[in-house]
């Protein structure tokens, strides 16, 4: 079994439980794209065997979250975990509809964010969140991100928490992206809940739960329904006019680690034998194709 499964992830479970959960099941080399921490929901897509060769080419992916903001909190870890260290009285005339999606949309385009300090972001070979159950205070360098759109959802003026969809590039720290809001409102705030629907071609509406899993398991019909394939993957992400068909003695050639002399752009193309059975992906670069993934 190679490919792609998408997973709805529940809250309390790391990437790596679900991880460890799918390999049990399907008894085959398991990896991930895209980390949700434990108290997030929401899609986690799961590379199953030859399909883990496929990570690298799939970590640059947009996300989208829906997500709710608590006002008049912050926490230690920007998230409903941590430890309340601060508290402000929230004015009703912020909470007013106009004024959020003001302010949510001031937020929509290139910027530099700050990420959460309970991160695992390395400085000096540390984590980040090293540093911070000690106290120990670091400086945090910003980084490039990109907010491609933000919706207001719903608006609960008695719980003082926004709930809105945001579509943004990878390396977007939401947790970070909640108090910057709320810094905008004239607030404090912390991220109250988080449930990822997107990652790049993948959505959760495709997705499957480790219980619905573990259920199909025995009946390969279904669960192959639930599999994308290495070849349907890269026709999503790269298109479908990027492949070559090769012959037999080409194959072999490729398969044993020779450099085909290939006259077409640098980038990844899908290989097919001359009956057009899909072989696997390949690279070019200067002229040449190798293999990248082999079936």
């Amino acid at each position: 079994m190679d490919g792609i499964i998408l997973i709805n992830k529940p809250k309390g479970y790391t990437s790596h439980d679900i991880v460890n959960k799918v390999k049990h099941i399907l008894h085959e080399k398991v990896g991930h794209i895209g980390t949700l921490d434990p108290n997030a929901t929401g899609l986690l897509p799961i590379l199953v065997g030859k399909g883990t060769k496929l990570s690298q080419y799939l970590i640059n992916h947009d996300k989208e979250y829906e997500v709710e903001l608590k006002l008049g909190l912050k926490t230690d870890t920007a998230d409903e975990e941590g430890r309340v260290i601060d508290e402000k009285e929230v004015e009703n005339s912020i909470l007013e509809k106009e004024n959020v999606q003001t302010v949510l949309e001031s937020f929509i385009g290139k910027q530099k964010q700050v990420p959460p300090m309970y991160s695992a972001i390395k400085v000096k070979g540390k984590k980040l969140y090293e540093y911070a159950r000690k106290n120990i205070e670091v400086t945090v360098e910003p980084r490039d991100i990109e907010i491609y759109e933000i919706v207001l959802l719903d608006i609960n003026k008695t719980e003082k928490i926004i709930k809105f969809s945001v579509k943004c590039s990878k390396g977007t720290y939401i947790r970070s992206l909640c108090e910057d809001i709320a810094k905008a409102l004239g607030t404090i705030g912390y991220m109250k809940e988080l449930n990822r629907i997107k990652v790049g071609i993948f959505n959760i509406k495709n997705s499957i739960s480790v219980e619905e899993l573990e259920k199909y398991k025995e009946g390969n019909n279904i669960l192959e329904s639930y599999i994308i394939s290495i070849e349907n993957a890269f026709i999503h992400i790269y298109g479908n006019d990027n492949f070559v068909s090769l012959d037999d003695k080409k194959l072999e050639l490729l398969y044993n680690g020779v450099k085909l002399k290939f006259d077409m752009e640098d980038g990844l193309y899908r290989i097919y034998n001359k009956e057009k059975v899909f072989i696997g992906i390949g690279s070019t670069k200067n002229g040449y194709l190798k293999r990248e993934i082999w079936l």
